[in-house]
């Protein structure tokens, strides 16, 4: 009798332990700081491409976004095709224009380069890059990444440069496998040519940080909340609590030395089809000023500092052809309330 009490307390006292390494453990790991309102920073990342096929003037919108809702942080994107769209040949223009405009007004820029790019098919290659074999491409590749940061590294205002976009995010975009060793070749060029932090970013929900956080001196995660899953045919809600990012920013944290931001935070309807060709009530479904405002808690109660917003070019189209300002005007205060 006496025997059969030792091992079912020993049994309790195991179990016990177990429970209160457990549950010290979560509350480490779900412990972060939550910044007040006014210790937060804003910018948003700026896309010529989708302005382009609305059919609007992205040069307009471009002045706008600075001169009217006067963002002070800004990502912008190198995109490849533009800058060589013949073989060998640089044209730097339109980016020139874009980093003038902002380094005028004291908009300090976060520069993208790379193949695999913000926004959709995610991988943006030249018309002639398939037709050169796979030594070439990566040569041409590392060519085009090398001169464009040497063309802007001594701008004061370019204050960090992210080398490709969300590379180890399998399964989305039209993007072939990741190549990882041509991923750490672009990072050992980027740090050979610049003394400027190297940002690596990944995706929030679908991927783990800790390989792209390890290459990085500060590692841009996305956070999206609603979206339209092309593999369950329909709009979803990711089901995780602010602790989820908590979690994965602690153990992150633990195994390297990266900062972490928000790189990519979700301020736009993301549809089955691009938005502007969805009726008012479904891209409420996955965006609307409520949900915005939402979001923006709920990356606050993350435990993030720093955060880049993705949809300026929503709302601008939301303002020019729908003649609905409230998203433009939300966002206006806001950048007017942060540092």
């Amino acid at each position: 009798m006496i025997k059969k009490i030792k091992k079912h307390w020993r049994r309790f006292v195991i179990i016990l332990t177990c429970l209160i390494i457990l549950s010290l453990l979560w509350i480490r790991l779900t412990q972060r700081t939550i910044y007040p309102p006014k210790e937060l920073t804003y910018g948003l990342t700026f896309s010529p491409l989708v302005l382009n096929d609305m059919g609007l003037d992205w040069r307009d919108a471009y002045i706008e976004m600075l001169d009217d809702l006067k963002v002070k942080h800004l990502r912008l994107i190198a995109y490849w095709p533009i800058i060589e769209k013949n073989e060998g040949e640089y044209d730097f223009s339109q980016l020139d224009w874009q980093i003038d405009q902002a380094s005028q007004r004291g908009v300090d820029i976060i520069l993208a380069v790379g193949a695999r790019l913000p926004r959709w098919p995610e991988c943006h290659y030249p018309e002639w890059y398939a037709q050169q074999d796979k030594e070439n491409q990566q040569t041409k590749l590392l060519n085009y990444i090398r001169e464009t940061i040497n063309r802007y590294d001594n701008n004061p205002m370019v204050i960090a440069w992210q080398i490709e976009n969300e590379p180890f995010l399998i399964g989305f975009g039209e993007c072939p496998k990741l190549d990882i060793k041509l991923l750490d070749k672009e990072i050992a060029l980027a740090r050979q040519n610049t003394k400027k932090p190297v940002i690596i970013t990944d995706s929030g929900e679908l991927s783990v940080w800790i390989p792209a956080a390890k290459r990085a001196d500060i590692m841009g995660t996305s956070i999206y909340r609603h979206t339209y899953s092309k593999t369950l045919k329909h709009y979803i809600t990711y089901p995780f609590t602010p602790n989820f990012f908590r979690i994965k920013a602690n153990i992150t944290e633990l195994f390297t030395n990266a900062k972490i931001i928000v790189i990519e935070m979700q301020a736009e309807p993301w549809g089955r089809q691009p938005y502007f060709t969805l009726p008012k009530e479904e891209r409420d479904r996955t965006m609307n000023l409520d949900k915005l405002k939402d979001i923006l808690e709920y990356s606050r109660q993350g435990g993030f500092k720093t955060f880049y917003l993705w949809g300026v070019e929503w709302w601008y189209w939301e303002k020019e052809v729908n003649g609905n300002s409230e998203y433009w005007e939300f966002i206006k205060n806001l950048f007017s309330q942060s540092l």
